[in-house]
């Protein structure tokens, strides 16, 4: 019998600081805390997915491993875009719409559910609940 992947349960990030980094991701994106203690936390990420944060001595950048996380709308992506541009003075990571690199390093992509490149969310309740149509409009490349 074949393997069937039904998505990613988790993704995990190293951090100097993980109070730190579970209030900058709280206040970016509203993730809501799990649990956590001792160097390390757990930040629900959808229905079915969580971000692991474990506090690390020394980081170790890395150039290209990145993470993507989805977000409604392109207005979304625009807030979060100009917290992060704004309230943090992050520099985009690329020219994509919304490339950014976390206070530790750890690079992140945001993205939205009108992007047609996501058609395979289509099955997922989360997008069958939002109501979420496909315009065959591609999205635009944003300069910080």
């Amino acid at each position: 019998m074949a393997v069937q992947v039904y998505g990613c349960n988790h993704i995990v990030i190293e951090v100097t600081d993980a109070k730190k980094a579970v209030k900058f991701y709280s206040d970016v994106f509203g993730l809501k805390m799990l649990r956590g203690g001792e160097g390390a936390a757990w930040c629900k990420l959808g229905e079915h997915q969580f971000m692991a944060i474990f506090e690390v001595d020394r980081l170790q950048p890395d150039r290209m491993k990145h993470f993507g996380l989805m977000v409604r709308d392109e207005q979304q992506i625009k807030d979060v875009r100009k917290k992060l541009l704004n309230k943090y003075k992050l520099k985009p990571a690329s020219d994509l719409r919304c490339d950014f690199r976390d206070p530790w390093g750890n690079r992140f992509q945001v993205g939205d559910l009108s992007d047609e490149s996501l058609v395979w969310l289509l099955p997922y309740q989360e997008v069958q609940k939002a109501g979420i149509t496909f315009t065959g409009k591609p999205y635009k490349k944003t300069r910080s």
